[in-house]
C-alpha cells in the first residue's frame, strides 16, 4: 500500500503559529483575544484567525519581511526531499491561510499539495481570510478546511496516511490516520483519547521513521 504524508504547517513545520509572530511584531496586547474565545469554545477557529489577521495595517513589504523571518524546521526540507525520492505524496493541511504559507515555503518545488484557506492582503483591509464554498471537498465550518477529510479522501484512494500536527484542529485527522506524529496540544489530546503516537520533536523524527520503513 502506498503511503502519503499529511502534515500541519503552523507550529509543526514552523516553530510557532504565524499569529504569534504578528503579535510580537505588530499587534497590541489584546490582539489574541479572539484566540482565547476560540479556545473557550465561543468562536470558530476560522473566525478567530480571521479577526486577528484582519487587524493588520502594515505595509505589505514590511509584512513580507516579517514572514521571511518565520523559522522553518531544519528537517522539513530534507523530509520533503526524502518523500519525493520515495514517491510519497506530501499534503500540507493548514487551518491558517495561503498568503504566508506560500511566502515561507516553495510549495511547487517540492511537489506539495497545499490544502488551506485562501486569503488576500491589503494595508487597508489587513490579511483577509476567505471561507471556502460548501461544495469544496475539504470544507469545514469551524476551521475553513477539514484535515480529517484530507485523510479520509486519501484513504478512499487507497493510501496509508502518516499525519503530523501540534494543535487543536489536528485531533480529528489523528483519530483516523494510520501513523500519528503529535506534539504540544495534539499530543495531550492524543494521550487523552488513547491514540498511539510516534516520537515527535522535529521533522527529523518523521524523516527517520520514513527512512527506516523504506529500508525494510
Amino acid at each position: 500500500m502506498q503511503t502519503a504524508l499529511v502534515i500541519d504547517f503552523d507550529g509543526t513545520i514552523t516553530d510557532e503559529d504565524f499569529f504569534v509572530y504578528l503579535k510580537e511584531a505588530y499587534l497590541d496586547e489584546n490582539s489574541l483575544e479572539p484566540w482565547e474565545r476560540y479556545m473557550d469554545g465561543k468562536l470558530t477557529h476560522f473566525n478567530a484567525l480571521k479577526e486577528i489577521f484582519s487587524t493588520l495595517r502594515v505595509n505589505e513589504a514590511d509584512l513580507q519581511t516579517l514572514i521571511s523571518q518565520v523559522k522553518v524546521d531544519d528537517w522539513a526540507i530534507p523530509l520533503f526531499e526524502l518523500c519525493n525520492r520515495l514517491q510519497i505524496p506530501i499534503y500540507i493541511a493548514s487551518a491558517g491561510c495561503d498568503y504566508y504559507i506560500n511566502h515561507i515555503l516553495d510549495i511547487k518545488k517540492y511537489g506539495i499539495t497545499l490544502i488551506t484557506n485562501s486569503s488576500t492582503y491589503s494595508q487597508t483591509e489587513g490579511l483577509k481570510m476567505l471561507l471556502s464554498k460548501t461544495d469544496n471537498p475539504y470544507y469545514d465550518e469551524n476551521t475553513g478546511i477539514s484535515k480529517r477529510k484530507v485523510v479520509e479522501l486519501l484513504h478512499n484512494d487507497g493510501y496509508r496516511v502518516i499525519f503530523a500536527g501540534d494543535g487543536p484542529p489536528d485531533i480529528e485527522p489523528a483519530k483516523i490516520a494510520d501513523v500519528v506524529f503529535a506534539k504540544k496540544i495534539l499530543l495531550e489530546k492524543c494521550l487523552a483519547h488513547g491514540i498511539p503516537t510516534e516520537t515527535f520533536d522535529t521533522c527529523k523524527d518523521i524523516y527517520s521513521f520514513i527512512e527506516r520503513e523504506a529500508a525494510q
